[in-house]
């Protein structure tokens, strides 16, 4: 039961879609009219600029960040922890709040793996912002560092850092982080990407 009161929990907090809210209250469109069609801050950020796209960024990561720290009011299995910050990527990418068409998860996911263990997300960190700073495709960052994570929080496990329970939620939420990007995937092989800072048009 605190399992499914942890996902529940955790599902309903990823669903809270930002992107939506502040893309209507600053311009009164919806984000997922324009670029790709995503709501996360990527997409905000070409739509709507750095300056508006700020409480996405903080809303779709800290969402994550309180996914997988709540479920402690309630529990001290690591499985409701790990199930309820999982659900919060599943609640970002199908939100029930807005029609189950929701971002990538990327944020909300380096929510909650930050949330359930710093140390290995401080490690793959520098070398995601490398990625961006060398190619600015947010895409290929965002696919690079959901890799590592899953590698470094299967590391973190063996040596007995943190528990199993952690790992293979990171292992299940970065593979469907990486899917969701089969189209950056595709464009970025035939160098059709956008790169960070290029504005977004109706889609």
């Amino acid at each position: 039961m605190d399992i499914v009161i942890a996902a529940l929990v955790g599902y309903l907090l990823g669903s809270i879609p930002f992107g939506v809210l502040a893309s209507r209250y600053f311009s009164g469109a919806d984000v997922r009219n324009f670029g790709s069609g995503k709501t996360g801050f990527t997409n905000s950020l070409r739509v709507l600029g750095l300056k508006r796209s700020v409480p996405v960024f903080a809303g779709d990561f800290l969402k994550g960040v309180a996914a997988a720290l709540l479920p402690l009011l309630w529990s001290d299995d690591p499985w409701s922890r790990a199930v309820g910050g999982l659900a919060a990527v599943v609640g970002h990418v199908w939100p029930v709040f807005a029609g189950f068409r929701g971002g990538r998860g990327v944020l909300t996911g380096a929510g909650v793996l930050l949330a359930l263990s710093s140390l290995a997300v401080l490690i793959v960190l520098p070398i995601a912002a490398l990625v961006l700073y060398t190619t600015r495709y947010m895409s290929l960052m965002s696919i690079t560092t959901a890799a590592l994570a899953a590698v470094s929080f299967a590391v973190f496990a063996a040596l007995d850092l943190h528990p199993w329970a952690f790992a293979v939620v990171a292992a299940i939420g970065c593979t469907l982080i990486i899917v969701l990007h089969h189209d950056n995937i595709a464009r970025l092989r035939a160098g059709t990407e956008r790169r960070v800072g290029e504005r977004a048009t109706a889609s």
